[in-house]
């Protein structure tokens, strides 16, 4: 099968090309004090406003998500079709399915030379790029990082994650061998000089791959964008990155002044200062001074409660991811009811451990279809997000956006329609009016306003 590229392909190519030229006109690489490489404004930035989108050089569905999720669209669906050769590629129709196999044959007969067994993320995506970059067609002469420059922080890895590494590194070869089957050859001749090992290539990725997420921030894969690479961390970052499929669209949150950093949060932030530092250095390589690292904010806060008390609730963890892991609801929700009735009043809603295990039931009421105990577990978390995902923060946008579905579904309309209106105020700002998730909750919005409306009249 052969992809056919329309006008409207090129069309759509053309303004895509336009735009990211005026956009990235307003940001400039730049070599920021203590962090090596970054990004700056070149104009004044307003919040809300969309800084950069870009397609990724290679993107790939998760493993743990392929059987939900389009691997070429990157859509929920309930039903795919599957790849008749391969039986591990997905797609929601025959039209993402033609589109998707120009990319898909080389990577199709790889997969089948591995069965039963799958090549992990990180693998793919790695032999996804070396297709693209194989690819004469193909070129991003624009980036402002290419990849040659991406650092692999292989001299500065223990020796034990090296060793790791160099056990997905032979994973790739082995992978690659029936599709690329000189390998060398191919790859001296066409790749960059510092990815023509598979060590430093993996090294490369896995440094600096994104998680590509829904609009309601679940993970469906993960993408390699070269020029977003560049970006530094900030624990309480100026920007934040949100996808419509592949396309990754870096917003900002704060009001941004031309020769300021562009900063994003390369983790989940609601956790211990000594944690958040621990995760970055061990998978990004450096050590964060951010304001709020250098502080300590909103430690004392996380660890408030009776110390005892929480102690049962952190050594309770492990075991209650995996329940969540293994979708094994019923005992999830048991155990947390259990753990929350048993802490009370002692560990106040703040705590960071009662937080995550509150958004454990509320998770498992949800799966479980107990739409009350779920809402009285959501309107739990409302206040605590508030405090430490300040407005406007996608995650707080999202939940009270889940909120105000369960308030909805229990005809709660006031209460929803309230909720609703927060969660737009965050929303419009950090996706933007356009993106699907905003469009979903303005019509929930005036479903909630046609239901009160009917309502109000049949009470006349």
């Amino acid at each position: 099968m052969t992809h056919v590229v329309s006008d409207a392909d090129v069309n759509t190519a053309r303004f895509t090309w336009r735009e990211n030229s005026a956009m990235a006109a307003r940001m400039e690489r730049f070599v920021s004090p203590g962090k090596g490489n970054g990004v700056r404004a070149t104009a004044r930035i307003r919040r809300g406003e969309l800084v950069y989108s870009a397609e990724p050089l290679a993107s790939c569905v998760s493993n743990k998500q392929a059987r939900e999720v389009c691997h070429h669209c990157f859509t929920r669906c309930k039903t795919l079709l599957r790849c008749s050769q391969c039986k591990m590629a997905r797609y929601c129709n025959t039209t993402c399915q033609k589109q998707a196999w120009s990319g898909h044959k080389t990577e199709c007969k790889c997969l089948r030379s591995l069965l039963p067994r799958a090549p992990t993320d990180s693998v793919r995506l790695a032999a996804r790029i070396i297709f693209a970059l194989l690819n004469p067609s193909h070129s991003r002469s624009g980036e402002l990082y290419p990849l040659d420059e991406h650092e692999s922080h292989l001299d500065s890895m223990s020796e034990h994650k090296r060793q790791g590494l160099s056990q997905l590194a032979s994973m790739l070869e082995l992978y690659l061998q029936q599709e690329v089957p000189h390998l060398a050859q191919d790859m001296t001749s066409a790749l960059p000089p510092s990815c023509q090992e598979t060590l430093s290539l993996i090294a490369k990725v896995t440094c600096n791959c994104f998680t590509i997420s829904d609009g309601e921030l679940q993970e469906i894969g993960v993408g390699l964008y070269p020029s977003l690479s560049l970006l530094n961390h900030d624990c309480r970052p100026n920007c934040v990155m949100v996808f419509e499929g592949t396309n990754l669209q870096l917003r900002a949150v704060q009001d941004i002044n031309a020769g300021e950093e562009l900063t994003i949060s390369y983790i989940e932030t609601l956790v211990l200062t000594d944690e958040r530092r621990k995760q970055l250095e061990e998978q990004y390589h450096f050590i964060c001074h951010c304001q709020r690292c250098d502080s300590k904010d909103k430690d004392s806060l996380m660890l408030s409660g009776d110390e005892s008390a929480w102690q049962r609730l952190k050594e309770a963890l492990p075991g209650l991811e995996k329940l969540k892991a293994e979708s094994n609801w019923e005992a999830l929700l048991e155990s947390c009811n259990h753990l929350l009735s048993a802490v009370g009043g002692e560990v106040p809603d703040e705590n960071q451990y009662k937080l995550r295990l509150t958004d454990m039931a509320l998770d498992a009421s949800i799966q479980l279809g107990l739409w009350e105990d779920a809402l009285r577990y959501g309107q739990k978390t409302l206040p605590v997000y508030r405090q430490y995902y300040p407005d406007p923060h996608p995650v707080h946008g999202v939940q009270l956006m889940r909120v105000g579905k369960l308030q909805h579904y229990l005809e709660h309309l006031q209460d929803a329609l309230e909720t609703f209106k927060q969660a737009h105020q965050i929303i419009k700002i950090t996706h933007s009016d356009s993106h699907p998730l905003t469009t979903d909750l303005l019509m929930k919005m005036e479903e909630c306003r046609a239901e009160i409306a009917q309502r109000s009249s049949s009470s006349r």
